[in-house]
């Protein structure tokens, strides 16, 4: 493999550090540090190391009782335009569905990505590898593709992924939720990612956002705003009067969730202030845009799931506090030790495979499996009312989580 494939995890960790300890607007509080666009750090040179071509480029399998289906959905808002590609056919969003299957259902696996979207992910460092493109796209995702849903209706989460982060890069998780009985959303918002493949062979380009945040003609809340409005043209199309067959009849549109990362994870609240449909939120390691309204989020519960050395209360992005505070209702905060931004994304397995230094210190394994665990234990607890102890404080399975009551 050559340099530009080895890197390719590179371009994921870039991808997710656009936004990771941005500042909330002047109404709130903070005193978090500037940060680079994505843009800008996917041109940055990949690090020379190692290939470690004897890693298996795989997920962990899933961990509930369901088999999973998936299948791809192209959706477009004509009611508005495209916020950073204003000359665009109205706002574009390609969504994969996650859910439970019925047992014994044959078919094709689901792919990890098309050879387009890993090409771009690759050239994003600039070069590309064909067999680097293959191993990423057919990546198993134990998920088959187009497979007959689980009987009954199912509890929704929507996913957001990082800024200038694919969807798929949210794939273990997506999948796990899945195998427990979730119909599970993962959204690529458009010109937000790497690239994004839609029907007709096309490609949309990539993150144009990001170069309008590089040139300060954008800022992490109309992100979010955009984002929240993507939310909630999706629940209209999975939950409203003329939702998208069969997904539609998978849901339980009275339980929903959303939960993302890094300015997905900030996204999560915005669409919780704009929509009351979502009856529960997760951020994972990003930081707030948005001043909660007075009444919080109307004492709809929320996850914080963060690394150790930044979002500690009074630690280095300061908007977690000032939302921690304005929030009511049930809320959590937890952070992990030895997790870096990407702990809480695939880019763990993808680093370990290609060989790409990484900051955090705890395993790939391990980051997925606390992850999935925790993100799992606050949907069934907010989403199904089962109880979970694993909610309760430290737990020896998880010895990694801290939990924080400022």
């Amino acid at each position: 493999m050559n340099k530009a494939t080895r890197a390719a995890a590179t371009v994921l960790l870039a991808c997710a550090l656009a936004l990771p300890a941005a500042a909330l607007p002047a109404s709130a509080t903070t005193t978090a540090p500037p940060v680079p666009s994505a843009a800008a750090a996917l041109r940055a040179s990949a690090p020379a190391v190692a290939p470690t071509a004897s890693v298996p480029l795989e997920l962990p399998a899933p961990t509930g009782r369901f088999a999973v289906g998936a299948g791809d959905l192209h959706l477009v808002d004509h009611s508005r335009p495209d916020p950073w590609v204003p000359t665009a056919d109205g706002r574009e969003l390609m969504v994969t569905l996650h859910y439970p299957a019925a047992r014994r259902t044959g078919g094709t696996p689901a792919p990890y990505a098309t050879k387009d979207e890993s090409r771009l992910l690759l050239a994003g460092v600039g070069g590309v590898d064909p067999a680097g493109i293959s191993d990423l796209a057919a990546m198993n995702t134990y998920s088959v593709k187009d497979a007959r849903p689980a009987p009954g209706r199912h509890p929704l989460v929507v996913l957001s992924p990082g800024f200038g982060m694919p969807r798929f890069t949210l794939t273990a998780l997506a999948v796990d939720l899945a195998s427990r009985g979730y119909v599970v959303a993962s959204v690529d918002h458009a010109y937000e990612t790497s690239g994004t493949s839609v029907p007709g062979g096309r490609v949309l380009a990539p993150c144009v956002a990001c170069e309008l945040l590089e040139t300060g003609r954008l800022e992490g809340a109309d992100v979010t705003a955009a984002r929240a409005a993507d939310v909630r043209f999706l629940l209209d199309r999975l939950t409203g009067p003329h939702a998208v067959q069969p997904y539609a009849r998978m849901i339980d549109r009275d339980r929903i969730g959303m939960a993302g990362h890094s300015i997905g994870g900030a996204s999560a609240e915005a669409a919780m202030i704009k929509d009351r449909r979502i009856d529960a939120g997760v951020n994972m390691d990003g930081s707030f845009w948005d001043a909660l309204p007075a009444g919080g989020l109307g004492g709809r519960p929320f996850l914080f799931l963060g690394a150790d050395d930044t979002h500690i209360p009074g630690g280095g992005d300061t908007s977690w506090d000032t939302t921690w505070r304005a929030l009511g209702g049930r809320k959590y905060w937890l952070t992990v030790a030895g997790a870096d931004h990407m702990t809480f994304t695939d880019a763990p397995v993808l680093l370990r495979h290609f060989g790409v230094p990484s900051d955090a210190v705890i395993p790939d394994g391990r980051a997925l499996a606390v992850t999935r665990a925790y993100v799992a234990a606050f949907f069934d607890r907010q989403l199904r009312g089962t109880p979970q102890p694993l909610l309760d404080g430290p737990s020896p399975l998880h010895p990694e989580v801290r939990f924080h009551t400022p």
